[in-house]
């Protein structure tokens, strides 16, 4: 796979109820908190050379209506990332905002699986750049990658691949798949379900998201021919620098 397309690092901060978090698998009753505000961490990204910020609301994620927005436009304006950012977002007007607050690009995750056809009219309304179809997904009993909402909570009888299908001709460009089993266990990304997301889908920008914990990992990530990563756990808890990964990158 060839590596010369262009890579992002996207450091992630986690928010519920105001503190920054994250979940084991995905289990709201399996966090940790981490030292300091959102603004805080989202700072010392920033210093690091980080150009991207991946922000996510997990209140909103389950129950709808995102609630970071002051936290967004304080991030945008103190430290000049870029920021992609979801949570709760369900309708246009969620859309809206968001970018009105200072959004790079907007996240829309349990809609892309639910209602398919009114994000896909979204992509046409806003255009490809501002949005990311976010696509978390777990094996079931059959081998089949299915799609959980609600910020996981939820069990739907759609699956990875059919969704994708779904959004082909629609114009979507950044794909977010994050494998739920990987999230927060520092136990590597899945290069395979990676590998076959972009052999098979190769005019989606994929970004791969869950159990990256090292340099190594984000350079394994760029050679299954990723678009990005999104990396949590590891930043949080200093299993590696995020300056040496930024060497990584490639506008």
């Amino acid at each position: 796979m060839s590596t010369d397309r262009s890579f992002t690092l996207y450091p992630a901060v986690d928010v519920r109820q105001g503190a920054v978090v994250r979940l084991l698998r995905g289990d709201y009753d399996q966090e940790t908190r981490y030292p300091g505000d959102p603004v805080g961490v989202a700072t010392h990204y920033a210093r690091s050379g980080a150009r991207w910020l991946h922000l996510v609301d997990l209140d909103a994620a389950r129950g709808g209506g995102y609630t970071l927005t002051d936290t967004l436009t304080q991030i945008v304006d103190t430290t000049g990332l870029m920021v992609q950012t979801g949570g709760g977002v369900r309708s246009a007007d969620d859309v809206q905002k968001l970018l009105d607050a200072g959004a790079s690009r907007v996240v829309v995750g349990s809609m892309a699986v639910q209602e398919p056809d009114t994000v896909i009219g979204w992509i046409d309304r806003f255009g490809p750049e501002l949005l990311t179809v976010a696509l978390d997904t777990r094996t079931g009993q059959d081998g089949v990658w299915v799609l959980p909402t609600a910020g996981w909570t939820s069990v739907t009888d759609a699956d990875l691949i059919t969704t994708l299908h779904r959004f082909h001709s629609s114009g979507l460009r950044h794909v977010l798949c994050t494998d739920i089993g990987r999230d927060g266990t520092l136990s590597g990304p899945n290069f395979n379900l990676y590998t076959m997301l972009t052999r098979s889908s190769p005019q989606l920008e994929v970004q791969a998201s869950g159990g990256a914990r090292s340099v190594d990992d984000v350079r394994a990530a760029r050679r299954t021919g990723c678009a990005g990563i999104i990396l949590g756990k590891a930043l949080l808890e200093g299993r590696f620098d995020l300056a040496d990964a930024v060497m990584e990158e490639v506008p």
